[in-house]
């Protein structure tokens, strides 16, 4: 993965300052869980860089379009994501002090003054993916006899075979549980 590097300009440097920041960044795919997710189209975003006294405070918006496999029938799946950037990063030298919560949530900045924008463009869309990825809301998955895809076509399967089978499961007897309210 490539880092994107931003400088901040010395202006900012100046309490109550801001500059803002945009531009693209190819990430090939990420990866949560056991879901890859490729992008074909280089991620848009945007960023506003602030000083608020001791920190750089950085936010913004990070698009672009994902692919990755429906759970249910294995279909390619896209997403649209729209991620929310935030990050603090605390300036060398401030005399400015932050309470214990601030100095948590900062990373320092470098000291050439960039600022890698890459994991925070990373964990705002990771924050937007699915839990569970689907191509339609309606997928019907596949046969777990034939595999048939079951959006598609119908299945081969011989029902009261599949009864058959459901009755011979040792877990088919967890039907008849019944739960008092």
């Amino acid at each position: 993965m490539d880092t994107l590097l931003i400088t901040i300009p010395d202006e900012l440097f100046a309490p109550a300052e801001s500059s803002s920041f945009s531009g693209s960044y190819q990430l090939p795919e990420l990866t949560l869980g056991a879901d890859t997710y490729t992008f074909e189209h280089p991620l848009s975003w945007n960023v506003t860089v602030s000083n608020t006294g001791g920190s750089l405070l950085v936010t913004g918006i990070v698009s672009g379009d994902a692919v990755t496999t429906c759970v249910r029938c294995l279909d390619p799946a896209e997403y649209r994501l729209e991620g929310e950037i935030e990050g603090y990063f605390t300036i060398p030298g401030s005399d400015v002090e932050l309470t214990e919560e601030e100095q948590e949530e900062c990373e320092p900045l470098n000291e050439d003054h960039t600022i890698d924008l890459s994991s925070l463009l990373i964990a705002a869309l990771s924050l937007e993916l699915p839990q569970t990825p689907l191509c339609d809301d309606d997928c019907k998955g596949l046969c777990a006899g034939c595999g048939a895809n079951l959006n598609y076509e119908e299945c081969t399967c011989d029902v009261s075979q599949q009864e058959d089978d459901f009755h011979e499961n040792p877990f088919a007897v967890l039907k008849n549980i019944t739960f008092d309210d």
